[in-house]
């Protein structure tokens, strides 16, 4: 018996890794600005990009590479912004909006940033003026970044994407589903990530192989519904 079968999760292990990501034109642009030799812009660099995009992916690929630290945006709020890595990644930084101690906190961590000479990356899904900050002073510092984007993706990277993610959950596919998922789902790489999670689940359940079939079911189910 397959052991993915079994009526339980196995889990999921993401391969955050250089080999594990996958370049296309999309993401080309914002690798190169990121890993480029010469210094950024004031030590700064702001990645943007759709939710699933890459964003993570990249920042654990710059920080691994550079000894950089990464923090997600919400424990921003309890830390002291002095206290923290000269080279640091702050993960979904547009998370602060709305949050008046997270956006203070941002706003020290750039000037203290600026002051010590160190690397800050912050990924976000927008642009700052789109974060609706309630800080004008943390919006002004932000909008000073140079920005760094990652487009929706094309063909070639969300069947790439499909692979990857089935065989992060260590299921093995038939060639031709990649394809048929690639053509008929949303063209976006959360969509990719939400649809290889429906579909473990529902071969889980049913205690049936991932193939074209499920799929078809699976997807005409979501139309109907």
């Amino acid at each position: 018996m397959n052991p993915r079968q079994l009526a339980f999760d196995l889990g999921v292990s993401e391969n955050f890794s250089r080999a594990g990501f996958f370049p296309s034109t999309t993401n080309a642009a914002a690798m190169a600005a990121l890993m480029q030799a010469a210094p950024w812009p004031q030590g700064r660099m702001l990645l943007v990009g759709p939710e699933g995009a890459g964003k993570s992916h990249l920042a654990h690929i710059w920080a691994d590479e550079n000894g950089a630290a990464l923090l997600p945006a919400a424990r921003l709020q309890s830390l002291n912004p002095t206290t923290l890595p000269a080279r640091l990644v702050v993960d979904d930084a547009d998370l602060v909006a709305g949050i008046p101690a997270a956006e203070e906190t941002l706003f020290h961590l750039l000037n203290h940033q600026l002051a010590s000479g160190g690397q800050l990356l912050l990924t976000a899904r927008h642009a700052p003026r789109d974060w609706d900050l309630g800080l004008p002073d943390l919006l002004s510092r932000l909008q000073s970044i140079a920005v760094a984007r990652i487009a929706p993706p094309d063909d070639a990277l969300l069947s790439a994407v499909l692979v990857k993610l089935f065989a992060d959950r260590q299921i093995a596919v038939p060639p031709n589903l990649i394809a048929y998922l690639a053509a008929r789902m949303e063209r976006s790489v959360a969509a990719a990530r939400h649809l290889v999670a429906a579909l473990d689940a529902r071969a889980l359940a049913l205690g049936r192989p991932v193939t074209r079939a499920l799929a078809a079911e699976l997807l005409d189910s979501a139309g109907r519904g």
